[in-house]
């Protein structure tokens, strides 16, 4: 009987553009590489751009160890206007007062996005993907309910003003702030524009949002989700891990005894953690935890699929 050969396998880097859901992204990347085997790192709103990762084939193992890292966005978030989504899409909820917008000073945002560096307590946009009850908080919002949900700690590491305009939204004074945030996983840059508009006392909501850094991975790497060969945009399972975690090759006893399940003595001296398990080859064995002199794998990609 001939073994069928292997499906695609490794991590995609996709620059989303405007518009689709990111599911839909899924699904196209799906039909593109003829696998049902495809999943993701986190979501983008329709009204966002930029980096998604993707995981197909036995790489989606590594996804769980992206979810959670630190993530950079550039966003423009206009004063003087809210809306019941705190963005774009949204429906106009409150203007600011005669005078609000102009009273705002260099100094004053300076002053605004100190306050909101660091750890904070952040209350997630009630159209957010939470759930509340198994059922999401937008779906909930958009049925007429009135939904509070809790806050969240979130660290915003960096928050940097690049530029400010005046506009008019509509027959409204507004300020269009355009801004880099650097902050913790579960952050809400629509809540972030929000939280910034009420502390100067003239509301806000999102305009554009655009992710562009997951931890160790970067827009500049992502490619069009309709380009064409995207099973050659596949960054294997090997690379990517050792972008994430350092290496520990295995010799290829070590590397048959990991693949056993078996623990290893490491070092005296080695440093406790995950480590990206490489075999001789080149190929992942799986991510191992090192610990008090002992390595074992967490996981361990399927045969064939580690390159």
């Amino acid at each position: 009987m001939t073994t069928p050969p292997p499906g695609p396998n490794g991590i995609l880097l996709l620059d989303k553009p405007q518009g689709p859901t990111s599911h839909t992204l899924v699904a196209m990347t799906r039909r593109a590489l003829g696998t049902r085997k495809v999943g993701h790192a986190g979501t983008l709103d329709p009204m966002a751009s930029g980096l998604m990762i993707l995981g197909v084939g036995g790489a989606t193992r590594l996804l769980t160890y992206f979810v959670g890292d630190d993530k950079e966005y550039f966003a423009t978030v206009r004063l003087g206007v809210s809306t019941n989504t705190e963005d774009a899409e949204g429906e106009l909820t409150a203007t600011a007062p005669l005078g609000a917008v102009a009273a705002v000073t260099p100094e004053r945002i300076e002053a605004a996005m100190a306050a909101l560096r660091g750890p904070i307590s952040q209350i997630p946009s009630s159209v957010s993907a939470i759930k509340v009850d198994g059922v999401r908080a937008y779906k909930r919002v958009r049925d007429g309910e009135e939904v509070k949900l809790a806050a969240r700690a979130v660290t915003i590491s960096e928050l940097e003003l690049l530029a400010s305009r005046s506009e008019l939204s509509g027959s409204t004074p507004a300020l269009d702030l355009d801004v880099r945030v650097a902050c913790s996983s579960g952050t809400y840059i629509r809540a972030l524009a929000r939280d910034l508009g009420d502390a100067l006392g003239t509301g806000a909501h999102l305009t554009a949002l655009r992710r562009s850094r997951v931890g160790d991975f970067g827009i500049a790497d992502a490619v069009a989700p309709d380009v064409q060969d995207l099973g050659l945009r596949l960054l294997g399972p090997a690379a990517a891990a050792l972008r994430r975690f350092p290496a520990f090759e295995a010799t290829g006893q070590q590397a048959a005894d990991l693949r056993n399940g078996k623990k290893l003595r490491v070092a005296d001296g080695a440093e406790d953690g995950l480590l990206a398990a490489i075999d001789p080859e080149g190929s992942l064995i799986g991510i191992a935890r090192a610990s008090a002199g002992v390595l074992k794998t967490e996981f361990n990609m399927p045969t064939g699929t580690g390159s």
